[in-house]
């Protein structure tokens, strides 16, 4: 239906009444233009005075509360509040963003400040730490981080006059930060008796180390270094919210209302106080000041600004005015001329002229106001009051008409009939009061059927009729003017309505999202002519909808600028604007309306202009009238790529393990084999689900990759070489412009990129820490410096990376729905495009952020889903494949043409020097010329085409392409099916290399003489593959039905395979031919064996928990082994083919005997002596080493014995492949471990001369060959073997000294415990009981065998509470302490972890510590200056030793224990040390040992 679209037409933000005062300061400034710049809710606004015109920034979602100046005065910062709030520098010119810093800061983004050159930017966030960040903030990078303070920080500063010194100041705070390195270490202002400590709100840096700043007493502090030196007491008479400071000195404005000017002494120049001028008024409080030769602008705290011109300091200019504190719901239109009503909280009525865009007329009542509405002649103004009154003003002179109050709740909703002869009042008390305003608005009727307040009315245009909405959700309708409800639906047919305001009705339903009862629409204004319906919510969202719009979940433009809730919305009179008004935000937003003719006309024009001030966006609600995705897209679309458990989990299921660990640590295990297998060959490769993943390097080999592996393929010489490095699925690549380097993105919880080089085989960059379960896209730009990536979160995160560093550029969500391709723009590497399920996205860098503008169909159609793209000859031209098989021709954003290339979707693109070559699933080939104009050749993927060469053989003409890649005068294609196919430009057709489809495989069953093997799979293909060098599908037949297990009989010739339909077939191995079948189960046949020897019997087990044996000779079921309380799932015959020995899912091993089935108990000795034809069994005593500690989250799927029986190889659920010595006795045996299947390991087994392991995995689809090497012969290999999980307890566990070290805690030792026990009498005060010598009356003279005692003694209580030092002095001539200031000592000493009080005017100095840190630190004695020195650690001293005199120099910046330190061996950094604490901070310290300083 036609409703369900989006409207064409548009609105554009064309004036914001109002600026943020209150809650904020500083955040007004003139820029190089000489235009003012501000904010208010969530728009940066330029005005200039000299045009009365405003310019938008609009790249915030929320409020912003804080804004900075470049010194240059062009660029601007702003942040905003929120979950996640983020920084955004833009340019005050073309209001165009220029970067984005996010990530760091949590709640909002409280003060911002540029350095001196403009190159740095520090912020302050609102977390509970108001932590301080540095940025480089052109990259987007954060340079440094500290906590700042405990409590709210008000202001910040850069020192403008020392390089990297800053300054902050809060609630009774300053502090003066030194950033030195990524290290930000901040010194408090002492006050001392200068001043008192209180309140400091604003500050603005001086020359010689001098600081001023405002106090909240109305008091200014100057500060020299940390220490205040003087106060210039009642500069204000109340608190100093703002200090400017420029060329001419110094401005400060105040609660007072009073703007100061000061020189660069700071000695007073004038006083201007704006509460004594024309436009003043009591209460005036100003936040923001800013002075610019002989202009001064202010802000103030009830959102006026106003402009001084100093010569006339008594005249200044009101600029912008707008309400004021508690929250505007009131807005009504004139009927006939272009004013706006608004009332708020703030008791004040406005008019506003959208043509002059200014206030026209004010008045304060003596209530707040919550609804307003202009009779239809427009003569009253009727305003409702939040105590149940209203009053009716009239419009030409604000004088009152009349004031009534019939309700003690809140009026809502206020409406006169447009006759003119009633109003309609609509209060929280749940009635609506009907007043005539003839009779001097006398109560003419009451409307009580609501069971809510009432929120909305509309009256029919022959005011005969009301309909009311109310907090409920119920719509009602009235009988006017008597109030009485009307029930029949039938005397409303016909019913015309005057104006549409109701949010609930049938008119109005698609503006509901599906699914959704939440109320949280709070405005609805419907333009009948223009036939769009304008919406307001509590997001701070303005929609554009078509109306009607009948059916839920309609299509919209939505309209940011409002920070939260979007309070009401209204056309004016002629339709040519909508008004609408915040809450919270106090603004009013005039927005014009661009009908659907000129909004064509605008983009002929210039297509730019439209989308600057904007910011249209489409809705994400569904669209019912987009064509059905195609199969394999949808299909697509529904794979999961989340794991219950992750590799990365593995460290900390173990850990959950501890006693399972403990216990087998004390035991002695098996070592693993000695043997060890390595990857030989990959059949397979990832189509089903990847696009262009698969290419030429730069030797002509070809990479692409399957499962786990990264695989570069020489076709030449039918050889391999694999990159193991990842542990999880590989979902895409890109390969480097130069082609030797490949990026590669896996599946995992934190996942992580690749980047590898394809003739080493060897990592050059892994990232990670961005992507969580998944990376779907990468792509390098075309310098190779950058790669983008994109995630398969659910907002599908796409990241730009400098890789070789490993660096995060930018970052931004992508898209709800998933994301295909991204490409980098190969002229500009700061642009790029991304398409994916009705996405098509082209997306400009930001320092750290990406802003994305959606692609333009305009009238060209709807936004398709794009499967793949590609830039082309110019930076603005881009194409792209859509799932209905045309190719879209893009200029900038705008498309502007659609070519029908492929019967179904444009899987993959590829572009060439001169056109391009694109491939669908209609599995042809196309050639293109470099306009799309003419396609120059096709070629179709049939088996008929296949050279004689092939490595196998095509499942089936016309395979989906999912991959296209072209170079070394062929065209390289991978399939849907898993192949990969080499096209000749003349026409043949090689198939390279080949894996099953889709779907998991599980059955694998090697040759019992032959090198070969078959597999079967829920892909409905058979199998049977050359494990010789030759390495290619020797036959394949399709099945009816998918295979879970298949076995070849004793002699090679017949193959029994089992079906999930509880069917099983016996071929021929050769032919694929059948032989025969049976079906007498109706569950999955997980598991198929003959019996050895003459192979009489053959054993079919199923999921439904039997075994049926039947014999061969006669085909015929000769027995059934019942018992099994689970699905079967392995079973191995003995040597003799008359015992059966199976495994099931509850881990039951049982015994069942030949042919009848009748089950047997064999004790476990006995299981071992028996001789086994195979092993395949995961259970019993020989096994049991087998299962990991995490047993019981993984299972082990699969084993296979050695024909010598010596190594068991095993798979499991986590991808790995294992191999163990046999028998594995006792608990977590020893094992050797290969990565390179994704999950789970679904089968393996032996060739028949146990030289190769053959695997399969099973979702990634792949049979993976191992060779099978002997000791001695294994070379060291990247990712080729892993030890088993215990190694650090091996027998005889560490040496004692390493264990004590190990068992060390360095948590933070916060005196939170006394260090000594601190129970009992201390020594001194207890009662000795006397001596014989005092009993008798004896005097002895005191003898001691200690030192002679000190002249100085200094004892250190270190307890929870900060204690004095105690001191005993001798008197020097020097000095003389008296004990009162002994007591009044209080220091804090950083050389030990204990703190010390410390403030007076005394100092103590370290002159000598004793000691070293040896016990727990290793390499942290060196010698300095050829020996002359020595450097060393212990506490949190850095010790320089001079060995000549012996004396010591100290570094003590720390405030921790040192654990570490290290020498700077560079000759051109002699003498450079770097040290490192507990508390995650790393210091350098230069020795300049000429001036024996430390620094």
């Amino acid at each position: 239906m036609a409703d369900q679209n989006a409207p064409n037409s548009h609105l554009r933000l064309e004036w914001v009444y109002g600026y943020r005062g209150h809650q904020c300061r500083n955040n007004l400034y003139y820029t190089a233009a000489k235009e003012i710049v501000y904010f208010v809710a969530g728009v940066g606004v330029v005005y200039s005075p000299r045009e009365h015109r405003q310019k938008f920034y609009l790249g915030h979602q929320d409020d912003i509360i804080s804004l900075a100046l470049h010194p240059e005065r062009v660029l601007v910062a702003t942040g905003q509040v929120g979950k996640e709030p983020y920084i955004c520098v833009w340019d005050s010119y073309t209001v165009q963003t220029i970067s984005i810093l996010k990530d760091v800061h949590t709640h909002g983004i409280a003060c911002l400040a540029f350095d001196l050159d403009g190159q740095r930017l520090v912020s302050v966030g609102l977390d509970s730490k108001n932590t301080i960040c540095v940025w480089d903030w052109r990259k987007g990078k954060m340079l440094s981080m500290a906590p700042g303070h405990t409590d709210r920080i008000f202001d910040i500063s850069w020192d403008l006059y020392q390089p990297n010194k800053l300054v902050s100041c809060g609630v009774k705070h300053i502090k003066f930060w030194s950033l030195c390195g990524n290290s930000l270490t901040p010194k408090r202002g002492v006050f001392g008796k200068t001043g008192d400590l209180q309140t400091i709100l604003c500050l603005a840096c001086a020359r010689d180390e001098v600081t001023h700043s405002g106090a909240l007493n109305g008091d200014i502090y100057v500060w020299k270094g940390i220490n205040l030196i003087r106060t210039i007491q009642g500069a204000h008479a109340a608190g100093i919210f703002s200090m400017n400071a420029c060329e001419e000195g110094f401005a400060t404005g105040g609660r007072d209302g009073c703007v100061r000017l000061w020189d660069l002494n700071f000695k007073p120049i004038t006083v201007i106080d704006l509460r004594e001028t024309d436009q003043g008024y009591k209460g005036l409080s100003v936040r923001s000041v800013c002075w610019r030769g002989d202009h001064i602008l202010v802000g103030t705290q009830d959102s006026e600004i106003f402009e001084i011109v100093v010569h006339e300091r008594n005249k200044p200019f009101l600029i912008m005015q707008g309400h004021c504190e508690g929250e505007l719901w009131a807005l009504a239109v004139h009927p006939t001329k272009p004013l706006a009503m608004t009332g708020s909280d703030d008791r004040s009525v406005r008019i506003w002229s959208l043509i002059d865009h200014a206030l026209i007329a004010r008045c304060n009542m003596e209530e707040p106001i919550r609804c307003a509405a202009v009779s239809t002649d427009g003569i009253h103004l009727a305003l409702g009051m939040k105590d149940g009154s209203f009053t009716v003003l009239r419009v030409r002179d604000m004088t009152e008409v009349v004031h009534i109050k019939d309700r003690k709740e809140a009026i809502h909703e206020l409406k006169y009939s447009p006759d003119g002869t009633f109003l309609a009042v609509g209060s929280n008390d749940s009635s609506v009061d009907i007043y005539g305003v003839v009779q001097r608005y006398k109560k003419v009727g009451e409307c009580v059927g609501s069971v809510s307040f009432i929120t909305h009315m509309d009256w029919s245009s022959d005011s005969k009729y009301l309909q009311t909405n109310d907090g409920s959700g119920k719509r009602l309708f009235y009988k006017m003017p008597s109030g009485k409800e009307v029930t029949n639906k039938e005397e409303l047919k016909g019913v015309q309505w005057a104006s549409w305001t109701c949010v609930y009705g049938l008119e109005v339903n698609g503006i509901w999202p599906k699914y959704s009862d939440i109320n949280d629409i709070n405005s609805v204004d419907g333009n009948f002519n223009g036939q769009v319906l304008v919406t307001a919510d509590d997001y701070g969202i303005v929609k554009l909808f078509r109306y009607p719009c009948l059916r839920k979940g309609a299509k919209f433009k939505k309209y940011l600028g409002h920070s939260a809730h979007v309070t009401n919305v209204r056309w004016s009179h002629d339709h040519q604007w909508v008004v609408s008004i915040g809450g919270a935000d106090h603004s009013v937003f005039q927005w014009k309306f661009i009908p659907e003719r000129k909004l064509k006309d605008a983009i002929h024009i210039a297509p730019q202009e439209s989308l600057v001030d904007s910011n249209s966006d489409e809705s994400d609600s569904d669209q019912s009238d987009v064509p059905e995705l195609d199969s394999e897209i949808e299909q697509e679309t529904q794979i999961t790529y989340r794991r219950q458990v992750y590799k990365e989990d593995l460290p900390q299921l173990k850990e959950q393990c501890k006693e399972k660990r403990k216990s087998a640590a004390s035991k002695r295990r098996e070592r693993a084999p000695g043997k060890s297998i390595r990857l030989h060959f990959v059949h397979g490769y990832r189509g089903y689900d990847c696009r262009s993943n698969l290419f030429y390097t730069q030797t002509g080999e070809i990479v692409y990759h399957v499962a786990a592996v990264g695989v570069v393929y020489n076709r030449q010489q039918n050889t391999q070489r694999f990159y193991l490095g990842h542990d999880d699925d590989i979902l895409c690549l890109a390969i480097h412009p130069l082609k030797d380097y490949v990026a590669t993105g896996q599946v995992g919880r934190d996942s992580s990129i690749h980047i590898w080089d394809t003739e080493t085989i060897k990592p050059l960059s892994v990232l990670k820490g961005y992507h969580q379960y998944g990376v779907c896209a990468v792509d390098f730009s075309a310098d190779g410096k950058r790669l983008a990536s994109v995630g398969i979160d659910d907002n599908h995160t796409i990241v730009l990376w400098d890789w070789k560093k490993g660096e995060k550029l930018s970052a931004v969500r992508g898209s709800k729905d998933k994301i295909f391709v991204v490409k980098i723009n190969p002229y500009m590497p700061d642009k790029l495009i991304t398409a994916g399920i009705k996405h098509m996205k082209f997306w400009r860098r930001a320092g750290g952020g990406l802003i994305g503008r959606k692609g333009c169909i305009g009238a060209m159609g709807r936004t398709d889903t794009m499967m793949c793209a590609v830039y082309g000859w110019t930076e603005e031209m881009a194409f792209s494949g859509t799932s209905t098989g045309d190719v879209c021709i893009w200029r900038d954003l705008f498309l502007i043409k659609t070519v029908k290339a492929h019967d179904g979707p444009v899987f993959s693109m590829h572009a060439l020097e001169k056109g391009f070559v694109t491939g669908g699933k209609d599995g042809v080939v196309a050639l293109w010329d470099d306009t799309f104009e003419r396609c120059l050749k096709t070629y179709a993927i049939k088996r008929a085409a296949l050279a004689p060469g092939s490595k196998g053989l095509l499942l089936e003409d016309n395979p989906s392409i999912r991959a296209i890649s072209l170079g070394h005068g062929h065209i390289l294609v991978g399939t849907k099916n898993g192949e990969i196919l080499e096209v000749d430009k003349s026409g043949p057709i090689t198939l390279l290399v080949q894996g099953h489809m889709e779907g998991e495989v599980w059955g694998l069953a090697t040759h019992p003489h032959l090198p070969i093997c078959a597999t079967v799979s829920d892909d409905k293909t058979l199998r049977i593959w050359d494990l010789s060098p030759s390495h290619c599908m020797l036959a394949v037949r399709k099945l009816k039905k998918g295979g879970r297990c298949c076995c070849f009989s004793p002699d090679g010739k017949a193959l029994g395979v089992g079906l999930n339909d509880g069917s099983f077939l016996m071929v021929n191995a050769d032919t694929l031919e059948d032989l025969v079948s049976f079906h007498h189960r109706k569950d999955v046949i997980s598991e198929i064996r003959f019996s050895p020897g003459a192979g009489k019997y053959l054993a079919v087990a199923s999921c439904d928990s039997f075994v049926d044996i039947y014999n061969v000779m006669s085909s015929k079921r000769v027995g059934i082994c019942k018992g099994s309380s689970s699905y079967i799932t392995h079973m191995d015959w003995d040597i003799r083919g008359k015992l059966l020995q199976v495994n099931t899912g509850a881990k039951e091993q049982l015994f069942f005997e030949a042919p009848r089935g009748k089950r047997q108990t064999i004790p476990s000795l006995e299981v071992e002596k028996i001789g086994w034809a195979s092993w395949t069994s995961v259970l019993g005593s020989c096994c049991e080493g087998i299962w990991p500690i995490i047993g019981e989250v993984t299972d082990v799927t699969a084993s296979c014995l050695t024909s010598d029986s010596k190594v068991l190889a095993t798979g499991d659920d986590f991808g790995f492949v294992k191999l163990f010595r046999f028998p594995a006795k006792g608990k977590f045996g020893k094992f050797k471990r290969y990565v390179a299947h994704s999950t789970h390991v679904t089968n393996v087994r032996w060739t028949h001369e146990d030289s190769l392991l053959v695997t399969v995995g099973g979702a990634d689809t792949s049979l993976m060959l191992w060779t099978y090497e002997m000791e001695g012969h294994r070379e060291s290999r990247q990712c080729d073997s892993e030890e088993s999980d215990l190694d650090s307890e091996e027998d005889g566990g560490y040496d004692s000294d390493v264990t004590r070290e190990n068992e060390i805690n360095y948590t933070i030792k916060a005196l939170s415990t006394n260090i000594r026990p601190m129970f009992g009498i201390k020594p001194h005060l207890q009662q000795k009981e006397p001596s014989l010598d005092e009993r008798q009356g004896v005097v002895r003279p005191p003898v001691s065998r200690a030192l002679p005692q000190p002249e100085k003694l200094q004892t250190n209580n270190v307890g929870k509470k900060k204690r004095p030092i105690e001191v005993q002095c001798h008197p020097t001539p020097q000095m003389c302490l008296s004990h009162s200031f002994l007591q009044s000592l209080s220091v804090t000493e950083t050389a030990h972890s204990a703190y010390v009080v410390w403030s007076p005017s005394w100092d103590l100095v370290l002159e000598l510590v004793f000691g070293y840190r040896g016990k727990d630190c290793r390499n942290n004695v060196h010698y300095l200056n050829d020996g002359a020195d020595i450097i060393y650690h212990t506490a949190s001293v850095g010790i320089l030793y001079n060995v000549a005199t012996g004396s010591q120099t100290f570094y003590q910046e720390h405030n921790d224990d040192i654990l570490c330190l290290t020498v700077n061996q560079h000759p051109k950094f002699t003498n450079l040390v770097a040290t490192g604490q507990e508390t995650q901070q790393i210091c350098q310290l230069q020795l300049l040992l000429s001036t024996c300083g430390m620094q």
